[in-house]
């Protein structure tokens, strides 16, 4: 099955589902799932300036709905799209559409839609007998399993982030700055193929990665610090997500204690992964081993996010996570430990729920096994 088939597979899952749940119609906005679909990446300039809609019918040709600045990039992107513009506005093209089609349910994406949009549809929708119907999580939920094709993509974009972090770790050293560490990892990415970074890229120096998002700044490494590395990047649409951490030279019996606490965790985080269980279940088994060493409160964030066409998406691994895992899930595993004025070591992989368990995607092992 060739990429350009993928979105319309999807949209036919999407159509029997709402004919399942009696809606004419959904409104897709929030973009991950716009690309899903329609292949289409444009990107928004904001959740009040978005590069375009879909309007999936039950039944029929799909619709992308966009202004004139994204028109050829829709008839270029997409394949069995109507390409519908908008030249006054979404909620003009709407009302004078959704009759022509025959939409009288629409749903739409309560959790990415504006208050004042929702406002001007329900005003639109009294003017032609429109019902509105809030859903959430509607795509996200079709994009939980990933097929093999987009296992496969994953898998490219894990290997090419890894290729890039062995590219720009041989040229670490004292004198450099995180900012410059960032950047040189961003540039990479693009020259091996990538879109880009999948999230901003995080370099943490000494004390500095004890912030679990820390922002790349001016601080300069000094030999003996601790270097905290999270990077991934976009390839053809889909994420990878990874983090390294060392010493800039030779590592203490402190750091080399506490990195070995961490990847403890995440090998019992990975033994724990597999169909049947909860990522609550998954992520107590991580955190266990810092409660049992004393390191618990260090344990600030949850074990993992699933990745796929976003880099933080479902399921979680988490406290709170009552999901059931199923194979073809696809999460990272990243156990962390945050200690003020010192610094902080996270390790992270991605796996695969598999039948009997899960496989670690990931090939490159620097600096986990210390």
């Amino acid at each position: 099955m060739g990429a350009k088939s993928l979105p319309s597979t999807r949209i036919a899952r999407l159509q029997a589902k709402l004919k399942r749940k009696k809606f004419d119609a959904v409104l897709i906005s929030q973009p991950d799932n716009r690309r899903y679909l329609s292949g289409y990446t444009a990107k928004d300039h904001g959740i009040q300036e978005p590069a375009g809609f879909l309007l999936i019918p039950a039944n029929g040709k799909p619709y992308l709905l966009t202004d004139s600045r994204f028109t050829l990039q829709a008839e270029q992107e997409t394949s069995g799209f109507e390409i519908a513009i908008y030249t006054k506005g979404l909620i003009k093209l709407l009302k004078k559409l959704l009759p022509q089609i025959g939409v009288q349910r629409l749903a739409f994406e309560s959790h990415y839609t504006l208050h004042s949009t929702h406002s001007n549809m329900l005003n639109m929708g009294r003017k032609i007998s429109l019902e509105l119907v809030p859903t959430k999580d509607m795509l996200e939920k079709m994009r939980l399993i990933k097929t093999e094709e987009e296992l496969a993509l994953i898998r490219e974009s894990t290997r090419i982030n890894e290729q890039v972090f062995q590219s720009v770790y041989l040229s670490i050293e004292p004198g450099m700055t995180e900012q410059e560490v960032a950047l040189a990892i961003d540039l990479t990415m693009k020259e091996m193929g990538a879109e880009g970074p999948s999230f901003e890229t995080i370099v943490a120096f000494g004390p500095n990665a004890a912030k679990p998002h820390a922002v790349p700044g001016d601080t300069i490494l000094q030999s003996g610090d601790i270097v905290l590395i999270d990077m991934g990047l976009i390839y053809k649409g889909y994420c990878s997500d990874m983090t390294r951490t060392f010493v800039a030279g030779k590592p203490d019996n402190q750091y080399l204690e506490r990195h070995r606490l961490v990847r403890k965790a995440q090998l019992a985080g990975i033994a724990a992964l597999k169909p049947g269980v909860t990522g609550q279940e998954v992520d107590q088994a991580a955190r266990k081993i810092f409660d049992d060493a004393g390191y618990g409160k260090a344990f600030q964030h949850s074990l993992g996010h699933g990745v796929g066409v976003a880099v933080h998406e479902e399921p979680r691994l988490s406290p709170l996570s009552q999901r059931t895992l199923k194979p073809g899930m696809v999460v990272t595993i990243e156990p962390g430990m945050y200690i003020p004025e010192w610094g902080g070591i996270r390790l992270e992989n991605i796996a695969i729920v598999t039948p009997d368990g899960c496989e670690v995607i990931n090939k490159d092992t620097t600096c986990l096994d210390l």
